[in-house]
C-alpha cells in the first residue's frame, strides 16, 4: 500500500510539472512584472558571479524606464566586468516567440525565434568579428523585441549608450539582460550610473519603436537636418579603382539629367594607404583638384573615409605608432588577432579616441577636407573598429564605447550643422546621436540574392529613420554593371527599387551615368526627394505595407518567393484614385481594402493613392 501510495504521488507530480511547464506566460506585462522580481547580480571576468555583500545595484523604475547604479560600500577596491540587471527563466516563455535584435556593429541582425534564432546579416558579431556574448549565449546589442504567439510584444532596450553597452542575451533557457562595464573598477565608496533601460509591452511594435526612439532622443538628441541627402557613389561601378574621369563622366551626366542629385560621393580608391586620406596616391591623382571639379559643376563634395583604421604600410602607422590603440604588451593591436582584420590591405590598427594626438589628427583630416576643399559629406566606413575590444587604450578607465564616442566627436568638431556625417559598418548603439545617416544593410550586389536579403535588413530597421537618423539602404541600382546583374530581370530590379522607396531614407545612386534608360531615368526622378520616413508593415513578412504623407499615401506590396504568385491585400485609409506609381497607370477609385491578385514571383508593387474629399 505504501509503495502504491508513492507511485501515485510521483505521478501527480509529473503532471502537475508538465501542466506548469505548457502553461507559458502570452501577457508581456505579466513577463515585465517577473523582471522587476528578478534579483541584480555583478560578474568578473571568468563570468563567476561575484559573492561580496559590500556591492550593491539600485534600479529605479518610473513607469517603463530603469534607472541603475553599481556601489561600492566595503572599504577595498573591487573589479566588476558584467552587470546582469535582471533574468528570466525561459520556461515561462514560448519557445516559438518570434525574435528581433540589433547587431552590436550594423552586419549582425537576429531573427526567427526564441528557440531556433537565425542570423539576418552575413558578418555576424559573434562568428566574424568574435564579439562574444555573456556565457556565450546568442546576444542582442541595444535592442530586443519578443512577439508572443497571441501577438503582444515585449520590446527590450536600452534607451543610452554613453558608457557601456547594455546586452540582452536569449535562448530558450532564459533571457538576461546585463551591462558590459569592461573590468570596471569600483573603488571604497564610488557609484557609477549605468545606461537606461526601458521594458515595453503592447500589441503595436511600430508604437513601442517610437517610444523607445523618443526616449533616446532624449538622451542623444539626433543630429541630421529637414534635408534628406541624395547623390551618386563611384563604389558600385568602379570599386577602389575609380579614376578623376570616371568622377568626371558621371559628374557631367547627371549635372545635365538630375540637378536634383546634391551629392558626388568618391568612394574607397583614392588614397595611397589606409590611413593617409590627405596623400596623394599616385594611381589616382589630386584629390583636391577633384573636389574642386565636383564644387564648378554644381554639386556638393562627398568622400568616403575609414577614420578609425590604418595599415601597416601607411605613413600614420609607421610615424605614430603611439596614437594607436595597445594590445596587453602594450604594442599597437592588430585587429586581426582579436576578430576580424580588415577587408582590404589588412590587418588594421586602430586609432585610439582617447588620445589627444589622435583626435587632433582626426579634426585636422576632416577639417582640411571641409574648409579648404569643400567636402560636406563624410562616408564614415569600418567605423566598428574605432570600438574594438579587447585593447588597452591612452585613457585606462575608458570603455571601447566612451574611446569611440570621443573620437566620433573629435569628428564632429571639424563639422558644422551642415555636414552630413554616414555611419558605416560601425557600431550602432555608441553612435546614437554621433551621426546624421546609418547605414542599414550590407552591401548591395547585382544580384537578386542580395536584393533580398538588404531588404530584409533594411526593413527591420526602417523604425530608426526620421528618429535617430536618416537610414542609409545603399545605392539603388537599376541595371547591370559589365557582367554583373546581366541575370536579374527588371522585375526584380524594381522590387529592389521599391524597397529602397519604402524604407524612405538616403537616396544614392549606384549605376554609371551612361548605362542608364530614360526609363530608369524616371524611377530615378520618382525616388526624390526621399520621404525621411519609412513605410509601415503590417508583419515582419515585409509583403504589405503603407507610408501616409497626408493627402497622399503610398501601398507596398512585395512577393518574396522564388516560384509562386501570391494575392495580397492592404486596407486603404480612405476612398481614393490609384496609381501604378513606376508605370503611371490608373488604377481606378478604390475604397475599403484593395487586392492585389497574382503578383508575380520576385516582384513588387508600388502604388500611389491620393484621398478623394
Amino acid at each position: 500500500m505504501k509503495k502504491r501510495f508513492v507511485l501515485i504521488l510521483c505521478c501527480a507530480m509529473v503532471s502537475l510539472s508538465l501542466t506548469a511547464s505548457a502553461e507559458k506566460i502570452r501577457d508581456a506585462k505579466k513577463i515585465v512584472a517577473l523582471l522587476k522580481k528578478s534579483r541584480a547580480y555583478c560578474e568578473d571576468a571568468a563570468e563567476n558571479r561575484i559573492d561580496n555583500s559590500a556591492l550593491a545595484i539600485t534600479r529605479s523604475w518610473d513607469h517603463q524606464m530603469v534607472r541603475s547604479a553599481v556601489v561600492n560600500n566595503g572599504k577595498q577596491t573591487i573589479y566588476v566586468n558584467n552587470i546582469v540587471l535582471f533574468e528570466i527563466d525561459g520556461s515561462v516563455l514560448d519557445s516559438n516567440s518570434q525574435i528581433y535584435g540589433e547587431g552590436f556593429q550594423m552586419l549582425s541582425q537576429t531573427g526567427g525565434s526564441l528557440g531556433h534564432p537565425q542570423n539576418i546579416g552575413g558578418y555576424t558579431d559573434e562568428g566574424h568579428y568574435k564579439v562574444v556574448g555573456p556565457h556565450h549565449m546568442p546576444t542582442a546589442y541595444g535592442m530586443f523585441n519578443l512577439t508572443l504567439p497571441g501577438g503582444e510584444c515585449l520590446m527590450l532596450a536600452f534607451s543610452s549608450c554613453q558608457r557601456f553597452m547594455g546586452r540582452i542575451s536569449f535562448s530558450a533557457n532564459k533571457i538576461i539582460v546585463s551591462v558590459d562595464v569592461e573590468h570596471l573598477k569600483l573603488a571604497p565608496g564610488q557609484r557609477v550610473e549605468l545606461e537606461d533601460f526601458m521594458a515595453l509591452a503592447g500589441t503595436d511594435k511600430n508604437l513601442l519603436y517610437d517610444e523607445l526612439t523618443q526616449q533616446i532622443a532624449l538622451k542623444h538628441p539626433p543630429i541630421f537636418g529637414k534635408q534628406v541627402p541624395t547623390g551618386w557613389c563611384s563604389w558600385y561601378c568602379y570599386g577602389p579603382s575609380v579614376s578623376q574621369k570616371d568622377i568626371r563622366e558621371n559628374m557631367l551626366g547627371f549635372a545635365a539629367k538630375l540637378p536634383a542629385v546634391k551629392y558626388i560621393q568618391i568612394d574607397d580608391g583614392f588614397q595611397p594607404y589606409m590611413g593617409d586620406w590627405l596623400d596623394e596616391n599616385p594611381r589616382y591623382g589630386s584629390l583636391e583638384s577633384t573636389l574642386a571639379e565636383i564644387r564648378n559643376a554644381g554639386f556638393t563634395p562627398a568622400i568616403w573615409l575609414a577614420p578609425f583604421i590604418a595599415e601597416k604600410k601607411s605613413k600614420l602607422f609607421t610615424e605614430h605608432p603611439d596614437w594607436f590603440v595597445k594590445d596587453s604588451t602594450g604594442q599597437p593591436l592588430n585587429s586581426a588577432t582579436v576578430g576580424f582584420g580588415g577587408w582590404r590591405n589588412g590587418p588594421w590598427y586602430v586609432l585610439d579616441g582617447t588620445n589627444p594626438h589622435a583626435q587632433e589628427y582626426l579634426k585636422y583630416v576632416v577639417r582640411t577636407m571641409r574648409e579648404k576643399w569643400g567636402v560636406q559629406y563624410f562616408k564614415l566606413d569600418a567605423n566598428y573598429w574605432g570600438a574594438i575590444h579587447k585593447g588597452v587604450h591612452y585613457d585606462a578607465n575608458a570603455t571601447r564605447i566612451e574611446a569611440y564616442r570621443a573620437g566620433m566627436k573629435a569628428i564632429l568638431e571639424a563639422c558644422d550643422s551642415n555636414t552630413v556625417i554616414l555611419g558605416c559598418n560601425n557600431p550602432i548603439w555608441p553612435s546614437l546621436g554621433l551621426i546624421t545617416a546609418c547605414r542599414t544593410s550590407n552591401d548591395v550586389s547585382r544580384d537578386w540574392n542580395s536584393f533580398q536579403a538588404t531588404a530584409r535588413e533594411n526593413l527591420m530597421r526602417s523604425w530608426q529613420n526620421g528618429k535617430l537618423w536618416y537610414n542609409d539602404p545603399d545605392c539603388l541600382v537599376l541595371g547591370p554593371n559589365g557582367e554583373s546583374g546581366t541575370e536579374l530581370t527588371a522585375n526584380e530590379f524594381l522590387f529592389h527599387a521599391t524597397v529602397v522607396h519604402a524604407v524612405g531614407g538616403l537616396m544614392l545612386l549606384g549605376d554609371k551615368y551612361a548605362s542608364l534608360s530614360e526609363k530608369q531615368f524616371d524611377i530615378i526622378r520618382k525616388q526624390l526627394p526621399p520621404a525621411g520616413k519609412s513605410a509601415r508593415f503590417t508583419s515582419d513578412k515585409f509583403e504589405t505595407g503603407s507610408m501616409d504623407m497626408g493627402a497622399e499615401q503610398y501601398y507596398y506590396f512585395l512577393n518574396w518567393d522564388d516560384s509562386k504568385p501570391v494575392s495580397l491585400k492592404i486596407k486603404l485609409k480612405s476612398k481614393s484614385s490609384l496609381e501604378n506609381y513606376w508605370l503611371g497607370t490608373d488604377l481606378g477609385v478604390h475604397d475599403g481594402t484593395y487586392q492585389v491578385k497574382d503578383l508575380p514571383p520576385h516582384s513588387a508593387l508600388l502604388i500611389k493613392a491620393k484621398t478623394i474629399n
